[in-house]
């Protein structure tokens, strides 16, 4: 696969006192692709994550963005350049509505002096496109003023993946999105994955499950002990080599060359 990078990241280091968490790990991200990073507890994978979606900053090293230098202080820094991430705990508001939800933050206010003045919100725009965002995505929720908390899990995630691809510009960043999830809403929520990036948004997807991982990815970055091992292919690679790159048992030289992505 050969987009353009739209997100990189050169030498990235990130030290906790005596820790070293990220090692000078370089990362990459296409356009139009579903990139899987996966790793052991302590790879670094989680760091790399966070300050590529502004929760962490580096020590040492540079992200680019489109080709432009970028040093984000906050995840606000990152949405505002484009970058939505799903975290794992989802951080919905269970008591709000979906439409709620949708735009929590980010609450669109009435044309004119109602909203300019008065800081009215403009309900009923913010209900049509909340239902445009779900309706993009085929997630089937009957009515958007439903409570979060009356949803399921499948689609408490489908609303959290709604909201990241509504406002992202730039990359979706999904961090262990099924993981809470029996198989049937797993399934709904990697088929989400697939809409966002068709609707021309690459996304970053943190997961442990390998089959997800090997179901929907078009490459996979494997980190560990803070860098980046290798960038794998999982059309020409098996499940149990990338598995063995990632706990240090293979070397990626060992690996055919057209595994390596």
């Amino acid at each position: 696969m050969s987009g353009a990078i739209v997100m990189q990241a050169i030498g990235l280091v990130k030290r906790y006192g005596h820790v070293t968490a990220l090692d000078g790990t370089d990362f990459e991200l296409r356009a139009g692709e579903i990139l899987a990073v996966i790793g052991d507890n302590g790879a670094g994978k989680s760091s790399l994550i966070k300050a590529l979606s502004g929760a962490l900053v580096p020590d040492e090293g540079e992200i680019f963005l489109d080709g432009n230098v970028v040093r984000f202080r906050s995840p606000i820094d990152a949405r505002r350049a484009g970058i939505e991430t799903v975290y794992q705990d989802l951080a919905v508001a269970p008591a709000m509505t979906i439409a709620e939800n949708l735009f929590l933050g980010r609450e669109l206010r009435k044309p004119g002096i109602p909203g300019r003045l008065f800081r009215m919100l403009d309900k009923r725009r913010m209900l049509a496109e909340s239902m445009a965002h779900m309706q993009d995505l085929q997630i089937g929720i009957r009515s958007m003023k439903q409570a979060v908390e009356t949803l399921s899990g499948g689609q408490r995630q489908g609303v959290a993946v709604a909201r990241s691809a509504a406002f992202a510009r730039h990359v979706v960043i999904m961090d262990e999105p099924t993981a809470a999830l029996g198989v049937k809403e797993g399934n709904m929520v990697l088929e989400l994955i697939r809409r966002v990036r068709e609707r021309g948004l690459p996304v970053v997807l943190i997961s442990h499950n390998m089959p997800h991982v090997f179901e929907v990815a078009d490459r996979i970055h494997v980190a560990r002990l803070g860098r980046r091992a290798a960038v794998l292919n999982p059309k020409r690679v098996s499940m149990s080599d990338t598995v063995a790159v990632m706990t240090g048992a293979m070397r990626p030289d060992e690996l055919p060359a057209d595994a390596l992505a």
